[in-house]
């Protein structure tokens, strides 16, 4: 059968669209594919900013409480290192204080010092660690030492000589010192050990636990055996703390030994994700004397807490109460709150405005309008 010129056009013309349409539509899912991989790997980028955000914004929050000796600076690899750092804390501020107001320039701990560490083999390490308190509100002078000890770490766990930081404060006090002021913790500020000279501690980490346990020896004053025994665990995940310390401490009056002070205290802290931080710590005293009569009881408890308002600002607020177990006008019992304010233009600035209200059952009460500056400074080199 013959086909006629007419029918064939046709049949090519319907061949070419076949072709043409398949064409097209192979280019059609080839562009498809393309812009499903376009997208999976803006959504991968995505997801890894959030991430590094969310990141960045929790060592925010855990470092924003830390002096400079705590943060650990960028540096390069190796078995020896050199830290030196400074704070500088002036403030100003308007104070009515036993029936008085005036101004006045003070100074809330700011400090030098520097610290050297040595790995001298795998899972050992050496440490030496010196530090100077710097008094702005009395000429600048180069005040006492705050620490001055050598420690050696190890798989079993740390030894330190020296004058340190006991474990009272580490576990207990430390999650609650977030205020710029020299007498923060508020409640556990009078009576309290911050700083402990002649001091032998040991501490053991094992997973999310942190046992620790220090003495004080010193031959020049108290007994002959040992002055102070501080001993502590304490137990850490996921922005939680919960810790739980024991101190016994003898009451010393010039080179006589008058009686023992016993603690018990116990700390809670929690780093919520949304920027809101909340700690509490209490500590319960038993004041044994020599003489019976002078027996007594008292307690501390502060509660501080923080919130990030935005990346730059944050607020904070803390009540405290103190109780000496004295009474009448051998008192120096007291409650309290204090409110702040800060600015933190960068990781190192601090800038803060802060009212103090102590409410003293027999003494006259203080109030105080402060405002002040922080300015922290740390660099590491390792060798």
């Amino acid at each position: 059968m013959q086909i006629s010129p007419i029918a064939q056009f046709v049949t090519f013309t319907l061949l070419a669209a076949s072709f043409d349409l398949a064409a097209e539509q192979e280019v059609t899912l080839a562009s498809l594919k393309l812009q499903i991989e376009a997208l999976q790997k803006q959504v991968m980028l995505l997801e890894q900013a959030q991430k590094q955000e969310a990141q960045k914004r929790e060592k925010t929050i855990s470092q924003a409480n830390k002096s400079p000796e705590q943060v650990q600076p960028k540096s390069e690899s190796g078995n020896n290192a050199l830290k030196v750092y400074a704070t500088m804390r002036p403030t100003y501020g308007y104070f009515d204080e036993g029936g008085e107001t005036f101004y006045d320039v003070r100074d809330a701990l700011s400090h030098i010092g520097l610290k050297a560490t040595n790995e001298f083999m795998p899972g050992w390490r050496a440490e030496l660690h010196g530090e100077w308190g710097v008094d702005l509100s009395n000429n600048g002078d180069f005040g006492k030492a705050r620490r001055a000890y050598v420690a050696l770490g190890g798989p079993y766990g740390r030894i330190g000589i020296g004058k340190q930081r006991p474990p009272q404060y580490l576990l207990i006090a430390e999650y609650v010192d977030i205020f710029n002021h020299a007498n923060s913790p508020f409640a556990y500020d009078p009576e309290s050990v911050f700083f402990v000279n002649n001091m032998l501690t040991y501490r053991l980490n094992v997973e999310n636990f942190s046992w620790l346990a220090a003495a004080q020896f010193d031959g020049d004053s108290g007994s002959n055996s040992a002055d102070l025994i501080n001993l502590g665990l304490s137990y850490d995940n996921d922005g939680f703390h919960g810790a739980v310390a024991y101190l016994e401490q003898s009451s010393i009056d010039g080179n006589l030994t008058t009686g023992e002070d016993e603690v018990w205290a116990v700390s809670l802290a929690k780093e919520f994700s949304n920027g809101f931080y909340l700690a509490g710590a209490y500590q319960d005293r038993n004041y044994q004397r020599d003489v019976m009569s002078q027996d007594r009881e008292g307690h501390t408890l502060d509660i501080s807490s923080a919130y990030r308002l935005s990346q730059q600002f944050r607020v904070k607020l803390g009540y405290f109460d103190f109780d000496d177990g004295r009474e009448a006008f051998l008192s120096q019992k007291y409650h309290g709150f204090n409110t702040t304010l800060e600015w933190l233009p960068d990781d190192n600035l601090r800038f803060h405005l802060e009212y103090l209200t102590k409410d003293y059952d027999y003494l006259n009460d203080f109030d105080s309008w402060t405002v002040g500056f922080r300015y922290d400074f740390s660099k590491e080199w390792r060798f």
